[in-house]
């Protein structure tokens, strides 16, 4: 087996995997939050955050397909490490970048949420 075919196995597993396991943070983590947003209303909060969960695993899917292609043909391990650190690296930021949106979307809704009751209250 070349190492370009090992290569590309080693960063889909550990590429899928770790949009898996961050996949499954968000949505654990972030239910609270979408309870909060949507007033306790549990079945709304628990739709929404299926639909986010589906939504983050489409794009992140997507992404790492994209870039799966190797940049050289590897001759070495040496090579090959280095390619994947660079590879996996990338998904590590993008998976970062996508919680921090998330987690920056959820305290806005929440804060508006916030405001929006107290609009009512004081009504």
């Amino acid at each position: 087996m070349s190492l370009n075919i090992f290569a590309y196995l080693i960063y889909l597993f550990s590429s899928m995997g770790l949009t898996y396991w961050v996949g499954k943070a968000l949505f654990k983590y972030g239910r609270p939050f979408l309870v909060e947003i949507y007033h306790g209303n549990q079945k709304l909060a628990d739709a929404v955050n299926q639909l986010l969960l589906v939504g983050f695993y489409l794009l992140n899917i997507g992404y790492v397909a994209l870039s799966m292609k190797m940049g050289m043909n590897i001759q070495n391990f040496e090579q090959m490490l280095e390619e994947l650190s660079f590879k996996i690296g990338l998904i590590v930021i993008v998976l970062a970048g996508i919680h921090f949106m998330n987690l920056f979307a959820l305290f806005r809704l929440s804060r508006k949420s916030r405001t929006d009751e107290e609009k009512l209250v004081l009504s």
